[in-house]
């Protein structure tokens, strides 16, 4: 162990390991990560969202993956939430649907999948210490100093927190707030002798013909299923198990018959679960006890700071919900944002306030995510909840996340569309906004979101020290080849590319070059008098940010003037404005 790391890693799970795997190759950076166990060890989220491929293949690590027996190939979704037809849906089914390329992930057996990824890390260079617990990092002048559980320290120049959702370190230091809608327990355990989803006989089950698997999600009064096939070996054979499991609310299990953590108990429930009981009705599991997991929807108060050289990736982060597979998925990418903005912020060449500033993106963007993420999962539990009206669970969710919508939170819903493959489930396929319940938290806060005043005859002008300049900002999410939301048109050599990608994402890398290898130029709006304060970034090659600004500059102007001339993401951009205070509203007399 040396005295001095560039980066040291808090946590080897997939953030970590990804993170400190894409610095290793890319720089020239000492990077250790630390971690309190010793892999290979259990671990909740066996099932992925398909911005894993991607991610995996870019920190190396894919190949690994791919030639162990740890996984499954997944190819989308069935959400059983509405007891009369499932939703269905495969990745990025729109584009699929024109260029017939299918998109996939795993389902994996975490305990394999986190040690290969571990491993990978050493492979390339980063010193890796198991059984080592961080106790603690303290900040100071280029860096600050991590102390270790037996007693040592070490000194870092940037300090990363990966170390997944019940962080102490960050914690003691970041506040944490809890989704207090989404607080769960996952009770699970696994099972052989199941039957697999694909082969749910319907005609709605798309999976069917050509035996592609999906993940299985099927709601019940008390909450949800997930039904997910794992490669295991037990008792010293490989075989394909499934993980069963609910997430339900822990004030149901004092309910009469209802302690799920009672294994009998569990399996009775999940054999009257529509749907699941045709799968299950063979199912024997593999150990007698339940597992469990509590309480892990939460959203820390500052992701990155500057000054501290403190970063937090993955659950440490934010997690939102189980519902959609997607933590893995937002994990990794994260990693990768992350490893972009160490990179640039040590080797990149910028100015101290471009510096700050793409710190404050991946801050800023971030939050963004987790935000309209959140309330995009609570527009669907709004959905389930009519349906389940006598349920303490669905009762006492999509009533909207506990976000104490801000000023941030509205700016992640004029930046940020609704997740695609979200949209299409709730819609049913027809992938409209129009087509969702207005009277939901996502429509309801997006509402709010739109600046008060801000009509026809209300007069706008640029605030007193409002100005503009060149600068660069990271790309958030960031997903590569992975389809982004309609209000994104991208090019049809993009769209090629991307299908050329998921024909073989090992030998077509090139195809779709990741949004994360570096930084993209943008214009950045803000005040002459806080160099360091709030920004607005806009791509000028897309946002219309120029023709924009030339029309605001020529000075105050009836909205309703400029209205009709405006794009939809100039739009969006001049309530961006408008929420951040560099556009003044002047209401009509």
């Amino acid at each position: 162990m040396r005295e001095y790391y560039d980066v040291v890693i808090m946590g080897g799970g997939p953030a970590g390991s990804t993170l400190g795997a894409l610095l290793a190759q890319r720089t020239d950076l000492r990077i250790a990560i630390f971690d309190r166990e010793v892999f290979p060890r259990e671990h909740i989220g066996e099932s992925f969202a398909h911005p894993v491929v991607p991610a995996l293949q870019e920190s190396g690590a894919l190949a690994k993956v791919l030639a162990s027996p740890c996984w499954v190939k997944k190819f989308g979704g069935v959400y059983a939430w509405d007891p009369e037809r499932p939703s269905v849906a495969l990745f990025d089914q729109a584009p699929f649907e024109k260029d017939g390329v299918h998109r996939w992930t795993m389902h994996v057996n975490r305990a394999e999948f986190d040690h290969i990824l571990l491993d990978h890390a050493a492979d390339v260079g980063v010193e890796v210490f198991q059984g080592v617990a961080v106790t603690a990092y303290e900040p100071g002048d280029r860096g600050g100093l991590v102390r270790l559980g037996d007693g040592t320290a070490v000194r870092a120049g940037y300090f990363v927190d990966a170390s997944g959702r019940q962080s102490s370190v960050s914690a003691a230091r970041n506040k944490r707030g809890w989704l207090s809608h989404f607080k769960n327990i996952a009770i699970w355990q696994h099972f052989t002798g199941g039957r697999q989803t694909q082969n749910l006989a319907a005609d709605w089950n798309i999976f069917t013909d050509d035996n592609l698997s999906p993940i299985g999600c099927f709601a019940f009064r008390d909450g949800w299923c997930w039904y997910i096939p794992v490669p295991k070996v037990v008792d010293g054979k490989r075989v394909l198990t499934h993980s069963v499991g609910i997430v339900t609310n822990p004030a149901v299990l004092k309910e009469p018959g209802r302690d799920f953590t009672d294994q009998r108990t569990f399996l009775e429930t999940v054999r009257r679960v529509p749907y699941l009981e045709e799968l299950i009705q063979d199912a024997v599991p593999v150990a007698e006890d339940m597992l469990t997991a509590t309480n892990y929807s939460r959203v820390s108060e500052e992701f990155a700071d500057y000054d501290e050289r403190h970063l937090l990736v993955g659950d440490a982060a934010f997690f939102v919900d189980p519902l959609f597979s997607s933590g893995v998925a937002v994990a990794l990418t994260q990693a990768s944002a992350a490893a972009l903005l160490i990179g640039e912020t040590v080797g990149g060449g910028l100015d101290e306030v471009d510096r700050r500033a793409l710190w404050q993106d991946y801050n800023d963007k971030w939050h963004g995510t987790a935000e309209t993420f959140a309330l995009m999962i609570d527009q669907w539990y709004h959905a389930i909840a009519k349906n389940n009206p006598g349920s303490v669970y669905w009762n006492t969710r999509g009533t909207g996340a506990d976000l104490g919508i801000r000023e941030q939170t509205f700016d992640a819903l004029l930046n940020t569309s609704f997740q695609p493959t979200l949209l299409e489930v709730l819609t049913h396929g027809s992938r409209r906004i129009e087509d969702l319940d207005a009277a939901g938290p996502y429509l309801a806060a997006t509402a709010l979101a739109d600046p008060a005043g801000l009509t026809g005859d209300a007069v706008v002008a640029l605030a007193p020290n409002t100005a503009i300049r060149d600068s660069v900002t990271l790309v958030v999410p960031g997903f590569k080849a992975t389809h982004p939301p309609a209000t994104v048109q991208l090019p049809p050599a993009v769209l090629d590319g991307m299908a050329d990608y998921w024909r073989n994402p090992l030998t077509n890398a090139a195809s779709a070059p990741s949004p994360l290898r570096g930084t993209v130029p943008c214009r950045r709006i803000h005040s002459t008098e806080d160099p360091h304060g709030p920004t607005v970034d806009a791509d000028p090659r897309r946002d219309g940010v120029d023709e924009l600004w030339a029309l605001l500059s020529a000075g105050p102007v009836k909205y309703g003037e400029i209205a009709p001339r405006l794009t939809p993401l100039q739009t969006r951009l001049v309530k961006r404005m408008c929420v951040a205070g560099f556009l003044r509203i002047t209401p009509a007399s």
